[in-house]
């Protein structure tokens, strides 16, 4: 994606094209590098200003602190149409929240009751019971 965006920024036939928006979105990977452009997606341009969404509060302070490298690769990039400013935002997490597991299948059972409830010989099914806790102790 890094090397795609790099061509359409660079190219003159995208730029009559594509509109400005389109091709600073895909300068975006060219610009960070492709560790960064993993972490971030450029969602729109408004005004001269890029936005982009990030994926966590670390990346998006480590961005910050390298804005201007970003704007001048941008620059480089794209030319006079680049962005001014980056405005970086919290992405919303893409994965749905998993849904509750039915309580039935955590219910706590005492290890071996079920099988030993098919033993009838009251005796047996003791003797059993320990043979079993003391294996499973050990």
């Amino acid at each position: 994606m890094e090397r795609a965006g790099r061509l359409l920024a660079l190219s003159k036939t995208a730029r009559r094209h594509l509109s400005a928006e389109q091709l600073a979105l895909a300068a975006w990977p060219a610009a960070v590098g492709a560790k960064a452009a993993r972490h971030t997606r450029a969602v729109a341009l408004r005004e001269h200003i890029l936005v982009v969404e990030v994926g966590d509060e670390l990346w998006r302070r480590n961005l910050e602190l390298l804005n201007g490298q970003i704007l001048k690769n941008l620059g480089s990039l794209l030319g006079p149409g680049a962005p001014k400013a980056v405005e970086y935002r919290l992405a919303i997490p893409r994965r749905p929240v998993r849904s509750e597991v039915p309580r039935e299948q955590f219910r706590l059972r005492s290890p071996g009751a079920d099988e030993a409830a098919g033993i009838e010989d009251p005796i047996l099914r003791r003797i059993y019971l320990r043979s079993k806790r003391k294996a499973l102790a050990s």
